[in-house]
């Protein structure tokens, strides 16, 4: 390894393709290496990622609280302390095609409230 060698956690590739295939109908969509995975930014805005085998969901505010209700859903703590806005969503939450759409939308959504980047 030595000299220049960073460590970067690995992410669920298989999962990152499922995102790619869910925002695959829009044009504004670039992916970045953030949080220790890989993040999909919609409008200049983090919206998605993927960390492990875990998705990373930017449901803004107003939806946190009630997407912490949800099942296999928690808060995102990346640092040590809960990013605000931000959840974790759990292999399970996210098997079925739908459950991950309605994951992303409820992200799309948010993003959709902030003037582009």
């Amino acid at each position: 390894m030595g000299i220049g060698y960073s460590f970067h956690m690995a992410y669920d590739e298989g999962l990152a393709e499922r995102l790619r295939e869910t925002l695959s109908n829009r044009a504004d969509v670039v992916e970045k290496k953030m949080f220790g995975g890989l993040a999909f930014m919609v409008s200049g805005h983090m919206c998605v990622g993927v960390s492990g085998d875990v998705l990373m969901a930017r449901v803004g505010p107003d939806q946190y609280k009630l997407g912490l209700k949800k099942e296999h859903a928690r808060k995102m703590d990346f640092t040590g302390k809960p990013l605000k806005g931000f959840l974790y969503v759990d292999p399970p939450g996210i098997e079925e095609d739908d459950d991950l759409a309605a994951w992303v939308a409820l992200c799309e959504s948010f993003i959709a409230t902030l003037p582009p980047k």
